[in-house]
């Protein structure tokens, strides 16, 4: 099994530093992806959405002003309009991500990133 930890981070953000100090904590120097810098591809965030089984709107952060100014509360979007959309503004993306062995977790709270460890 391949044992890289990828981690989805924001650094701006409580949790994903929360979530980076606890998996150093476990001796676990995951991959860190700045996602707002390096956001992942259509590709890639549907592996992850498959991961995390759930659909694109159940990882996006509705709050957020794009998700206003870009009508993505309109119902008849499709997974790859979403998707497209979370590619677009990867500030979207509900964060800190983990995955591990073909596995992914939100670490919210960061404890339940253990989970998949």
């Amino acid at each position: 099994m391949n044992d890289t930890v990828t981690m989805y981070h924001n650094p701006r953000c409580s949790k994903c530093r929360a979530t980076l100090e606890l998996l150093k904590t476990e001796a676990i120097e995951p991959e860190v992806v700045e996602y707002l810098d390096n956001p992942p591809d259509r590709e890639t965030l549907a592996s992850i959405l498959d991961m995390l089984g759930l659909e694109p709107r159940e990882l996006m952060r509705a709050h957020e002003k794009e998700y206003a100014e870009a009508g993505l509360d309109n119902p008849e979007l499709s997974r790859d309009q979403l998707i497209a959309a979370m590619v677009q503004f990867p500030r979207l993306i509900e964060r800190p991500i983990v995955i591990k062995d073909g596995k992914a977790i939100i670490g919210r709270p960061p404890e339940k990133v253990l989970d998949i460890l």
